[in-house]
Parts: structure tokens; C-alpha cells; sequence
């Protein structure tokens, strides 16, 4: 049985700050301006996030982690010690990189596609975490799969790709379009949905990138999903507390 959907707010890290994602372009990334607090600091937003918007996980994309490999274990702890669950995407590429992340209690290990080196790392990752505390990201690029080499996954294929993934007993999975983060042009991954979820119905999957109102979350909700990533619109208002709320309660949440 799938759990509750849920709304989680999304966080983006880099030189130990939050930024603004949009597209991928990470060399662009600037300061998040949030109306949630005046600070791009993530201790700071990740208690607006609990005490404004009433949400209790985040998701944490360190792109410092996941582009040279030094994230910070400490400020994941601060997030943790909020009372908020944490999906952590820090750049895991096997096994070895897990145990420290794994040490942090109501933390879920998100494993990206950019980073893992393969099937047999991913194995392995399943293994050390456990399906429960384990969550794949199927990462994109215009709808193609963004891997750390070309020979790292057999697939090139988006559809055959989470396929795979779901094959191999992971629980969870992320579809996330980088192409489509912070443009509030829709998700770009309906489709991609909607075939995973006719192989694997009760497999929790999350969507993200390109949220921009509360009728994506419905649609998001309608079609299967599990959970949506939202960053941009709730850092601008356009998704605010008053409709969350309604949302979630339309939600059972």
C-alpha cells in the first residue's frame, strides 16, 4: 500500500548556500531570494519550510556534493535536528559513499542517475540501504537520461531505464527533468509516469522540475505520483500556505 501523497520542498545547495536552480545550468545558479526568509541560509529556510508551510520533509540537492564530491555531513544534521525528514541527494556514485548519510536518522539516501556508476553499484546501494531508505533519481536532460558515462547504464532510454531500476526491487523513484527546474513549464515526465507506473503500480514515484501552481500537484496527485518536488513556486508564493493546505486536506494529507 503507497504511502500518503506528500508535497516536499525542495532545497538547492551550492558553495554552502541555497541557490536558484533553473535548467540546469549550474554555473548560472544565484542566491535564492525566498519570500519564506529574507536569508538563503538552509537551516533557515528548512524551518520556514516546517513552520510557514507546515511541511515536515526536504528534499536537499548538495551540489557540492555531487559535483566535487565535498559536501558538509553538518548541515544535513542541522536540518535533521528540525524534527524534518530529509531526502539527501549528495552525490552518491557506489556503496562506500552511504554510511555517513546513513548514520542521520529520518534520512533517505536519494541515489541520482548522474552520479551512480551503474547496475551493479545500485545493487550494491540496496544492499547497504535497504529499499525503505533508498530513493533513485532518474535524472534528464530534455527528456534523456544524464548518466556519469556513457557505458554506465546499458539503457539510454528514459522508459527502459526506470524500468530497470524498478526491476531490480528499488522502491522509490524520482523523475526528474533538469531541463525543466525552475521555468514553470510543467514537469515534462507525464508520460514517462504513466508507463512506469503500469508495469510497477505500486511503486512510489516522485515528479519535480517545471511545478509552477497547485493544479500541477493535482495532476501530479491524479496521475499516480506518490510525492512532487516543488522549489520556485513556493519560494515566489505562487504555491502558498492557504492552498497547500487545501490541497493536502483534498489529499488526506
Amino acid at each position: 500500500m503507497k504511502s500518503k501523497f506528500q508535497v516536499i520542498p525542495v532545497l538547492d545547495v551550492l558553495g554552502g548556500q541555497a541557490v536558484h536552480a533553473v535548467g540546469g545550468d549550474r554555473a548560472r545558479y544565484r542566491p535564492l531570494r525566498s519570500i519564506l526568509h529574507p536569508s538563503p541560509g538552509l537551516r533557515e529556510l528548512a524551518r520556514a519550510f516546517r513552520d510557514s508551510l507546515g511541511l515536515a520533509t526536504v528534499y536537499l540537492a548538495d551540489l557540492d556534493a555531487i559535483t566535487s564530491g565535498e559536501g558538509d555531513p553538518t548541515r544535513n544534521a542541522e536540518i535533521v535536528d528540525l524534527g524534518l525528514g530529509l531526502w539527501l541527494d549528495a552525490g552518491v556514485r557506489d556503496e562506500r559513499d552511504v554510511a555517513p548519510l546513513l548514520a542521520l536518522d529520518r534520512v533517505r539516501v536519494v541515489a541520482g542517475l548522474e552520479t551512480l556508476r551503474g547496475p551493479d553499484a545500485l545493487a550494491n546501494l540496496l544492499d547497504a540501504c535497504g529499499p525503505d531508505r533508498l530513493i533513485v533519481s532518474l535524472d534528464l536532460r530534455d527528456g534523456r537520461p544524464i548518466t556519469p558515462r556513457r557505458e554506465a547504464w546499458p539503457e539510454d532510454d528514459a522508459t527502459a531505464l526506470g524500468l530497470r531500476i524498478l526491476d531490480m526491487g528499488v522502491g522509490r523513484l524520482i523523475l526528474l527533468d533538469l531541463s525543466r527546474v525552475g521555468r514553470g513549464s510543467g514537469m515534462g515526465t507525464e508520460r514517462l509516469l504513466d508507463s512506469l507506473l503500469r508495469s510497477h503500480p505500486h511503486a512510489e514515484i516522485t515528479v519535480g522540475g517545471g511545478v509552477s501552481r497547485i493544479e500541477d500537484l493535482d495532476e501530479c496527485r491524479d496521475r499516480g505520483a506518490s510525492a512532487v518536488l516543488v522549489g520556485s513556486a513556493l519560494h515566489d508564493g505562487r504555491i502558498d500556505r492557504r492552498a497547500l493546505e487545501r490541497f493536502l486536506e483534498s489529499s488526506g494529507g
